[in-house]
C-alpha cells in the first residue's frame, strides 16, 4: 500500500535479451525483411574487406609483391616505407625527432589540460613554456640545434601546432564577440556583427589565400610577417566567427532573470557574466563546442593551397615524390584517415564525459 504523494517504482520488464532482439529486429515483416537483406549484404561485404584489408594484404615495404597483389590485397607496405615524410613531410630526415619530441610534449599538455586536476593558475605558464619549447625544437637556431624555416615543417606536427593554438587563440576571441553582439552598445554590437557576417560569408580557402598572398601587398615596403603566422591568423579568426554564434546562442538561452538577480544583489556586467551566464551558456552548447573544434582540426588539411603541408599535403608529397609507390595512394589516405579519426574521436569522447560531469552537477 502506497502513502498518499509518494512515488512508485518503475515497473520492471520482464523481457530478456533475445526478446528485445526479436522485437528489435523482426517485430514485423518490413524489420524482417531489412534486417535479413542488410545482415546479407554485411555476409557478403565484410569478408572481402576484411581479406583486402588483413588476410590478402602486403605488410612488408616490397614494390613486387605489392604489384602482384594490387587488386586483391592492401599494400600497407607503402606506409611502411613512406611513414616518416607522411609523418614530418619536408623537415630534415636526420633531425626528425626534434618535431617528434615537440608533438609529444604538445599533445601532452592537451590531455593534461583536459583533466581538472590540472585546471590550476600554473597552467597558463605552463603552457607558455611548452609552446616556447616546441617553437625552439621546431625552429633551432639555439642551444646546438640546426635552424629550419617554417616552410620546411610539415606533417603531424603541422597539423597538430595549427589545430591547437587556433582553438586556444579563437575560444577566447569568440567570447568577447559573442558578449559583443549583446552588448547595449551600438558601435560594438555593429563591430562584431560585422565581423562575425564578413568571415562567416567566405570559404577559409580565401580567407587562407587572402592571409598568405593579400595580406603581404598592405605591408611596409620591406616588411614581412612568416606565412605561418599569417595562415594562424587567418583559421583563428574564421573559427572565432562560427564559435562566437554558438556561445551567443547559450547566451540567449540563460534566462533573463538571472540577470536582472544579479543585479539587484549589485553585481557587476563582468561578474555576472564570470559567474553566472558564462558557465550555464558554455555548458548548454558543449557538444555544438566541440563540433567547432572538431572542424578546426580538419580544416587544417586546406593549408596546402598556401605552400603549407601538413598532414595531408605531406602525403601527397611522399607519394607523388615517387611514381613507385604512387598507385597505392589509397592506402596512404586510409593511413591518414585514420589518425584523423582517433584525434576527432578522443575530442568527441573528452566532450561526451564533460557533458555527463555536467548532467551530474545539475542533478545534486
Amino acid at each position: 500500500m502506497h502513502l498518499a504523494g509518494s512515488s512508485r517504482p518503475a515497473p520492471r520488464s520482464h523481457a530478456g535479451v533475445f526478446q528485445a532482439l526479436r522485437l528489435q529486429l523482426f517485430g514485423d515483416w518490413r524489420t524482417a525483411l531489412a534486417t535479413v537483406s542488410l545482415g546479407a549484404l554485411l555476409l557478403w561485404v565484410v569478408p572481402q574487406v576484411l581479406d583486402w584489408i588483413l588476410f590478402s594484404a602486403v605488410w612488408r615495404p616490397d614494390l613486387a609483391a605489392c604489384r602482384a597483389a594490387q587488386g586483391d590485397g592492401a599494400c600497407w607496405g607503402v606506409i611502411t616505407e613512406k611513414y616518416r615524410l607522411i609523418l614530418f613531410g619536408r623537415y630534415p630526415y636526420e633531425e626528425q625527432w626534434r618535431p617528434l619530441v615537440a608533438t609529444l610534449l604538445l599533445m601532452s599538455l592537451v590531455v593534461a589540460s583536459c583533466m581538472r586536476t590540472f585546471w590550476k593558475p600554473w597552467l597558463a605558464v605552463l603552457w607558455a613554456l611548452v609552446l616556447v619549447v616546441f617553437f625552439v625544437f621546431m625552429y633551432g637556431g639555439v642551444a646546438g640545434l640546426s635552424k629550419v624555416e617554417t616552410d620546411r615543417w610539415g606533417g603531424l606536427p603541422l597539423t597538430i601546432l595549427l589545430s591547437t593554438l587556433s582553438i586556444v587563440l579563437a575560444f577566447p576571441l569568440a567570447l568577447l564577440v559573442a558578449l559583443g553582439r549583446r552588448s547595449d552598445l551600438p558601435a560594438i554590437r555593429a563591430l562584431c556583427t560585422l565581423y562575425v557576417e564578413l568571415v562567416r560569408g567566405v570559404p577559409l580557402i580565401s580567407v587562407l589565400f587572402m592571409a598568405s598572398f593579400m595580406f603581404p601587398l598592405f605591408m611596409p615596403q620591406g616588411m614581412t610577417i612568416d606565412v605561418l603566422i599569417r595562415v594562424l591568423v587567418g583559421i583563428t579568426l574564421f573559427a572565432a566567427a562560427y564559435l562566437a554564434e554558438v556561445i551567443r546562442g547559450g547566451l540567449q538561452a540563460v534566462p533573463k532573470g538571472q540577470v536582472e538577480a544579479a543585479a539587484t544583489i549589485g553585481l557587476s556586467y563582468w561578474q555576472t557574466q564570470r559567474k553566472i551566464v558564462l558557465p550555464q551558456a558554455l555548458a548548454m552548447v558543449v557538444p555544438s563546442i566541440m563540433n567547432s573544434f572538431i572542424s578546426i582540426l580538419k580544416d587544417t588539411s586546406l593549408v596546402s593551397i598556401v605552400s603549407l603541408y601538413e598532414l595531408t599535403g605531406s602525403m601527397d608529397i611522399a607519394l607523388n615524390s615517387d611514381a613507385n609507390w604512387k598507385p597505392f595512394k589509397l592506402q596512404a589516405y586510409l593511413f591518414i584517415a585514420m589518425i584523423y579519426f582517433a584525434l576527432c574521436f578522443a575530442m568527441s569522447r573528452y566532450s561526451r564525459w564533460v557533458e555527463a560531469r555536467l548532467n551530474q552537477s545539475k542533478q545534486r
